[in-house]
């Protein structure tokens, strides 16, 4: 994933291939094969989270230190 604009639209067509899951107007081969592509979209969607997750955590951490220096 390359960055937010990634993020959003894969988020996007998650929540998109989600609803037409919930639907259940698939017929069930689409339906698996949506599911696993639903499925990876999540996992980086979800790598895209912890990976700003980490950043902030290190952007946090350089802030305290920061403050800390600055006492």
């Amino acid at each position: 994933m390359n960055g937010k604009n990634d993020f959003e639209f894969n988020l996007k067509n998650l929540e998109q291939m989600v609803k037409k899951l919930e639907a259940g107007d698939v017929p069930l081969d689409q339906a698996i094969n949506d599911f696993e592509k639903s499925v990876a979209l999540y996992k980086e969607c979800k790598s895209y989270l912890d990976k700003a997750e980490k950043k902030i955590m290190l952007l946090n951490d350089e802030l305290k230190e920061s403050e800390f220096k600055d006492s």
